[in-house]
């Protein structure tokens, strides 16, 4: 029965929205059209700055930066209670999705999911987002060239989440 009914909700509220738009009296594809206009006039307003983003992060990958500052923070990072082995992914997660998913498997097949560095990772990889990437083209967007105090405060709320996690998963799992 439930098997029956989930495979209509899909069906069931697309013929509803296409109803109501069929019978409404309003124009919805020049809406659609007037959306799709300005949808492309800001994906032409971004590339620029997701042009740059990109190729600086290329460049960070590929000198070894992420490598080296990986191995000077060990440490710190065992000192702090963080597993030393999840530095790579946390100095990429900040800033692309790609290359931290790539560290992500990368320490998954090197340590396990259930070891503490696998269990920390996969709290942090899912529960965290791209910050600089995010802060870029939402600001971009929408004109405003000053961030203030946006990226300070995504930074903070991130080590904080990196912190949080480790001791979540030492308290529930170790």
């Amino acid at each position: 029965m439930i098997d029956r009914l989930s495979s209509l909700a899909v069906p069931a509220v697309v013929l509803c929205v296409g109803c109501l738009m069929l019978f409404s009296g309003r124009d919805y594809f020049q809406a659609f059209c007037t959306g799709a206009a300005d949808g492309l006039k800001t994906a032409v307003r971004l590339l620029p700055t997701l042009s740059a983003l990109m190729v600086a992060i290329s460049m960070f990958n590929a000198s070894g930066a992420v490598s080296f500052l990986a191995a000077k923070l060990a440490p710190f990072a065992q000192a702090i209670g963080i597993p030393a082995e999840i530095l790579p992914l946390l100095l990429t997660r900040p800033f692309s999705g790609s290359a931290s998913t790539a560290a992500y498997g990368e320490l998954l097949e090197r340590v396990g999911a259930d070891s503490m560095a696998g269990l920390c990772a996969s709290v942090i990889f899912g529960s965290s987002d791209t910050i600089v990437y995010v802060i870029s083209v939402y600001f971009s967007s929408i004109g405003i060239r000053r961030t203030r105090f946006a990226y300070p405060c995504a930074f903070a709320v991130m080590l904080f989440c990196i912190f949080f996690s480790c001791f979540l998963c030492r308290l529930c799992f170790f």
